[in-house]
């Protein structure tokens, strides 16, 4: 049953814990300063600084998760179809929370929302795809 548990939850949940520790919990403006904040810099060798933030350690993350999940897609499993829903469910969501409150409306956020989307979308037309191909029509 954990398979059916769509993973891009982890970062929205991750996000959701970052918010809640603010001052200003879910109401909080300035959940995009604590997601651009430096949290340490890498010295290039091209001599350049490149800043890292959490925002970006979080959207990181989440591509790596996103791909994951594009893999779980592929399955035809009845399993799958749950997780399709879940994800759908997960979206909803994502996109209730980035349009009424203020700690989520950042970058950040979008961009994993736009993940969550992408794996909805991704999985039903995968599961679209391989349920064509299942079906045949022979030549009678």
């Amino acid at each position: 049953m954990f398979a059916a548990v769509p993973l891009l939850a982890l970062p929205v949940l991750i996000y959701n814990l970052i918010c809640l520790t603010l001052s200003g919990a879910f109401k909080a403006v300035d959940a995009n300063v604590r997601m651009t904040d430096k949290l340490f810099t890498i010295h290039m060798t091209s001599r350049a600084e490149w800043g890292v933030s959490l925002g970006d350690l979080l959207l990181a993350a989440s591509l790596v998760v996103l791909f994951v999940e594009l893999l779980k897609s592929t399955t035809s499993r009845r399993i799958a179809i749950i997780n399709h829903s879940l994800s759908m469910v997960l979206f909803i969501f994502c996109l209730v929370e980035f349009l009424l409150f203020p700690a989520f409306a950042t970058s950040t956020f979008f961009l994993v929302t736009l993940m969550v989307l992408l794996d909805v979308l991704a999985g039903f037309i995968v599961t679209i795809v391989s349920a064509r191909r299942d079906i045949e029509f022979g030549d009678h």
